[in-house]
């Protein structure tokens, strides 16, 4: 099955049966093309003596642990038509992933990534406020995953601005002009969870006791990062809501999971604090004794599964997270296919987040 006939397919239509049966198809059909095409995971599957004629369900097809991209070049296409290279988030003395992307995964990683969040945010653009700043996204051959997402989310945007600038300083003025001019229509707000915290949040609590206050009620964010499961001392999730909305009147809030190693296979957050997966991608949970998947409920390791790497083999991975699956067609919202929590980083995994990342060179605790 070609990406193109997915992209038909409403991001949250299937049930498990209809979706277990596309990604199976799918995940088979792009682990015969690296394994043609990428001879070091050519040699990985040899050396396990996978056959893949005896997959029967893509629960079977091996993954690739994600820090095997920082230690492997692992790609499927010619240099030559490489036309973006994406780098892990890493902290000082770390090695990053690198993520090879030809055109054609490149396109469809955006395509995925406007399906997905138009069932959140709308289809329609709106005026976006990045919170970030300009500097992030100044190589567009070579990005950070912090870049990555700054570009990617975008497309969103009708008419943009970054609220810090290069010395993550809060545009003030910027950010009063903007709301002066589309402060009655919907404005989509995207960054990353620490910046937002750390130079955005705390900036305005600063303003509002000077007198200045801004109002976001027609907002809506997206925000991901993890640095809630990195220290001891950040803000829970409801606390985090309550806080915007307390300093800015911002009520409709979106968590995000994702990762630079499968880019456009976001899992975003439903109404119900859910995060979900699409018909481009799913969650596996394994069971850290024995790799077997678990049932429901029951915690383990996190492995991703995406339908949208043809220029590196990102298909199948397994993360350094720990999370559980909380419920399959049945959320409470009314998407189908499986809604999921993550629990946090494993013990001893590298930090690695794009929120968590900048904290630890820059930022220190909240």
């Amino acid at each position: 099955m070609g990406f193109e006939e997915i992209l038909e397919i409403p991001p949250y239509g299937l049930d498990k049966k209809q979706k277990d049966r596309l990604l199976t198809a799918r995940l088979l059909e792009l682990t015969r093309l690296h394994k043609e095409k990428c001879a070091a995971y050519e040699r990985i599957l040899s050396s396990i003596g996978f056959e893949i004629d005896k997959v029967k369900d893509f629960t079977e097809i091996p993954f690739l642990p994600v820090r095997l991209f920082k230690e492997l070049e692992l790609k499927s296409v010619k240099d030559d038509e490489v036309v973006k290279t994406v780098t892990s988030s890493a902290t000082t003395g770390q090695s990053v992933s690198k993520i090879y992307l030809d055109r054609i995964t490149s396109s469809n990683q955006q395509k995925a990534m406007v399906k997905i969040v138009s069932e959140f945010a709308g289809s329609s653009r709106m005026p976006m406020i990045m919170i970030d700043c300009p500097g992030v996204v100044k190589d567009r051959a070579m990005f950070s995953a912090r870049g990555a997402g700054i570009l990617g989310f975008s497309i969103f945007g009708s008419k943009k601005m970054y609220a810090l600038d290069d010395k993550m300083r809060l545009d003030v003025e910027g950010l009063k002009a903007f709301l002066e001019k589309y402060g009655g229509q919907r404005i989509l707000l995207f960054g990353f969870t620490f910046m937002i915290w750390q130079y955005f949040y705390k900036e305005l609590v600063k303003l509002k006791a000077e007198g200045i206050t801004f109002d976001f009620s027609n907002g809506i964010l997206i925000h991901g990062g993890g640095w809630k499961k990195l220290s001891s001392e950040a803000v829970s999730e409801k606390e985090f809501r309550q806080c915007m909305n307390d300093v800015c009147k911002l009520e409709f809030i979106h968590d995000y999971y994702g990762m630079a190693e499968q880019t456009g296979c976001i899992y975003m957050e439903c109404e119900y604090g859910h995060l979900h997966a699409s018909v481009f991608s799913d969650v596996i949970i394994r069971r850290p004794i024995d790799f077997k998947p678990c049932g429901v409920g029951e915690k383990g390791i996190v492995q991703v599964v995406s339908t949208i790497p043809e220029s590196y083999p990102g298909h199948s991975l397994l993360t350094e997270d720990e999370g559980v699956v909380e419920g399959i067609d049945d959320c409470p919202c009314g998407r189908k296919g499986k809604y999921f929590k993550i629990l946090g980083r494993l013990k001893n995994a590298e930090i690695r987040g794009c929120s968590d990342t900048y904290a630890q060179k820059y930022g220190g605790a909240f």
